[in-house]
């Protein structure tokens, strides 16, 4: 039998191991929890950052260090921070020295895309709960290295495809369940733009030593500094994959949760720049459309066309009715499209909403009581294999076809 000295030990390196597992394992409603910013971009200022903001108090967190390679965006997002919480955070130019030296419990990430595997990573190993938007990977092993650290690390991971947060969406995924649309055969969206997005985010005059270059590129080769590679990212390959990831990210995790299918089994895509060609040498494409194929005995379509704004669409068309998806805030099905008679009204009904935390109190509200969060590790895996089967399919012009075995992306 163990002495009393020998059960002090044990409980003491119980305790111990709790604490090297992170603040957020034992906190309770009554202890701030700090929360630490990778990326300091539109995206951050402009929706996480305040978002955080409005449920700080609720929450008790605060936002304490930030970490940018640009040092005008580290400093916009700091003096935000003070005006909110009352003292500066914390300035870091890498997101090692972050996680190195700032004392956070909680870390927002919403770094350019080609780094959101790397970050996730850094963070999941460093055990702290997370939130990382989306598209959650641009390849598939860091992917997989990503996914697989955020699972043995046992931490809160919310991804940031908030709509699937939003109450008309909720609504809809309840309503989806119910089977009123009869079989499903085909979900669709249309999403055009009479200009790519990536145009809005460019800044010629950006300075070379304001930015740390080689943080920024990461894993990228080296190169000389160029302010529209920096600032226009979003329409350049070897950073982004343009609008099938970027848009079609949030559209497919909206498929996957209504439908509650998973990953899908087969895609097949086009993809060209057929009007936005000028001095920039954006490599994104402009048109591009994709079909996915899923074990449910659906497809999924997707499409953008950059040169026309006009033909948008989101509709869930089964052989008792169709339920429109177009307005994110407003679902409505009818019996439009139906063969026969239907249940369906032929006017249109707005379903229901159904009401919960959005997209980012839910993340706090999880980390608070240990609980999964509506957009976790699993659902951002899924979108992911399905962008980029989709790209690989379109760079390829080959069919691809996803081995849950083997957890590889292959040619049909």
């Amino acid at each position: 039998m163990g002495t009393r000295r020998d059960f002090l030990k044990t409980a003491a390196g119980a305790a111990a191991t709790l604490t090297a597992m992170g603040y957020t394992r034992s906190a309770g409603a009554n202890d701030r929890l700090s929360i630490g910013l990778i990326g300091c971009g539109s995206r951050m200022k402009g929706s996480i950052m305040p978002s955080i903001n409005n449920y700080a108090k609720k929450y008790n967190v605060e936002i304490t260090a930030v970490a940018d390679p640009w040092r005008v965006a580290r400093e916009e997002a700091a003096g935000i921070c003070e005006g909110w919480f009352g003292k500066a955070p914390q300035q870091y130019v890498s997101y090692r020295q972050l996680l190195d030296e700032a004392q956070v419990d909680l870390i927002a990430i919403a770094s350019p895309e080609h780094l959101h595997t790397t970050h996730l990573k850094a963070v999941a190993e460093a055990k702290k709960d997370v939130y990382c938007e989306k598209p959650l990977a641009k390849e598939l092993a860091p992917l997989r290295d990503a996914y697989d650290a955020v699972k043995a690390n046992g931490i809160v991971c919310q991804v940031g495809t908030q709509l699937r947060s939003y109450p008309a969406m909720l609504g809809a995924r309840e309503y989806y369940k119910t089977g009123a649309l009869g079989k499903v055969g085909r979900i669709e969206q249309h999403r055009n733009s009479a200009r790519p997005y990536w145009y809005s985010y460019l800044k010629e005059d950006v300075r070379e030593e304001d930015v740390d270059w080689a943080e920024f590129l990461g894993h990228c080769p080296m190169r000389p500094f160029d302010p529209i590679l920096f600032s226009g990212w979003y329409g350049f390959r070897e950073f982004s994959d343009g609008a099938v990831p970027s848009w079609g990210a949030h559209y497919i995790d909206l498929v996957h949760s209504i439908t509650g299918a998973g990953i899908p089994k087969a895609c097949v895509a086009m993809h060209t720049t057929q009007i936005w060609k000028d001095g920039y040498g954006f490599d994104c494409p402009d048109h591009a459309n994709v079909v996915w194929e899923y074990e449910d005995g659906f497809s999924a379509h997707y499409s953008t066309y950059f040169g026309n704004g006009s033909g948008n669409n989101f509709l869930i068309m089964g052989n008792q009715g169709v339920m429109d998806l177009q307005d994110w805030s407003n679902v409505y099905v009818s019996s439009q499209g139906a063969f026969g008679d239907s249940p369906l009204s032929k006017d249109r009904v707005r379903i229901d909403d159904v009401n919960g935390p959005d997209h980012i109190e839910d993340w706090l509200q999880c980390v608070r009581e240990r609980k999964t969060p509506n957009a976790n590790i699993e659902a951002g895996y899924q979108h992911a294999i399905a962008v980029i089967m989709a790209m690989r399919a379109a760079d390829t012009g080959r069919r691809q076809i996803y081995n849950r075995a083997s957890r590889e992306i292959l040619d049909a």
